[in-house]
């Protein structure tokens, strides 16, 4: 099946969105003409059915026209340019929430299938700052893997960015362990993240550094384990950590033992220089999310100054003093790629939190360690991360 910009393409409605399907032996995906959101997505689809990424419960409902269009349409992974909420303009550009990228309609470039890959190509001519992004959607038979590139060209100046993968967790607590390769730097947002007045709560101690997700100061004086979720019910919290640089890849992953499978996502850190965590465990008890929005985490890959938005990741800012880059620089002439690959690996009992993830000789699979020295491998083609617009 080949299909090009042009050619009628039966889209469905899926969760109130009309949305394109991409498919492949092991996963069917869906991404949504409004926003690009990648959702829901199906990964061993013959057997397991395992569907990890989160739909937001109003999806469906008649939702505040007020409100952006990115929280009417939100589920899955979506790419955001400039990544954040944008309150405050950049010059004269005053981007949307997550910027069009996860708000506009995309357009339809071409389907392909051929040597059992199958790629969804979409495109967004941008006018905020007039530029193209190209999106593509890649699964491989015989892997549990999403390969995702986006495409920035035409524009110039600095942009933050980034990737906003959510998942649902089972609504048991500490159902999912999370563990991430190793950061240089982390630290809770150093803001009023929810505010009581406006019917919001957050529970970490505002701007607390700390070296290790299983020791996060709170507002009690405590401190909190990110590595087990869900927890905390009640309260919205956001953490970022600055991943290592030196390393080949980086990597986020949550296990899922009673499930017995991995959720994992790899970048190159030199392009994707953050890591975010948005826990979001129904502290929000205003409208649309009302308190039911719960054991959802966002695990966003992103280069930015927390979720600010352009102007404030552009700027100096307290994380680019400390060394960290929390924006790129565009150059019309050299289009930016941006690739991030998602997948599952089926894990044996008593596999636990993963404690590394290393390229297989050949780099055409990753094999994962847990804590408690259990193993675990998937299919999956590092080469991606840097080959480029070209792979």
């Amino acid at each position: 099946m080949n299909l090009k910009a042009g050619t009628q393409v039966k889209k469905r409605i899926i969760h109130g969105q009309p949305s394109w399907r991409v498919a492949s032996t092991q996963v069917e995906a869906f991404v949504t003409e409004t926003g690009g959101h990648l959702g829901p997505v199906t990964f061993d689809r013959q057997v397991r059915k395992l569907q990890p990424y989160s739909v937001a419960p109003w999806v469906e409902e008649r939702v505040d026209p007020a409100e952006p269009t990115i929280i009417k349409v939100l589920r899955g992974d979506f790419f955001c340019l400039p990544f954040g909420g944008n309150a405050t303009p950049y010059g004269k550009e005053k981007h949307p929430v997550h910027g069009e990228t996860a708000n506009a309609r995309w357009q339809f470039r071409s389907l392909e299938t051929q040597a059992g890959r199958s790629c969804l190509h979409l495109s967004l001519q941008t006018k905020v700052r007039p530029g193209r992004v190209d999106k593509s959607i890649w699964l491989v038979d015989g892997q549990n893997t999403i390969y995702s590139q986006h495409v920035v060209s035409g524009m110039s100046g600095p942009m933050n960015l980034g990737h906003h993968a959510m998942l649902k967790f089972p609504d048991a607590p500490g159902s999912g362990l999370l563990s991430t390769s190793r950061f240089v730097y982390g630290q809770v947002f150093p803001h009023a993240f929810e505010l009581p007045e406006n019917r919001g709560y957050s529970w970490l101690k505002q701007g607390a550094e700390f070296t290790s997700l299983e020791k996060v100061p709170t507002l009690n004086g405590e401190t909190a384990d990110l590595t087990r979720y869900p927890a905390r019910r009640g309260f919205e919290d956001l953490v970022m950590m600055v991943s290592d640089a030196e390393l080949p890849f980086a990597w986020t992953a949550v296990a899922f033992p009673k499930e017995r499978y991995v959720w994992f996502a790899l970048k190159d850190p030199r392009v994707l220089h953050e890591t975010v965590f948005w826990l979001s465990n129904g502290g929000r008890h205003y409208p649309p999310w009302s308190s039911r929005h719960v054991n959802v985490m966002g695990l966003e890959e992103v280069t930015s100054n927390f979720h600010l938005g352009l102007a404030e990741s552009a700027r100096k800012n307290p994380i680019s003093r400390k060394g960290f880059p929390t924006c790129l620089s565009l150059n019309p002439r050299k289009p930016l790629v941006v690739p991030y690959i998602m997948g599952v690996a089926t894990i044996p009992a008593g596999f636990d939190r993963v404690a590394s993830i290393q390229a297989v000789p050949g780099n055409q699979a990753i094999f994962l360690q847990s804590a408690s020295g259990k193993q675990a491998s998937a299919a999956v083609d590092l080469n991606f991360l840097q080959a480029g617009a070209g792979w």
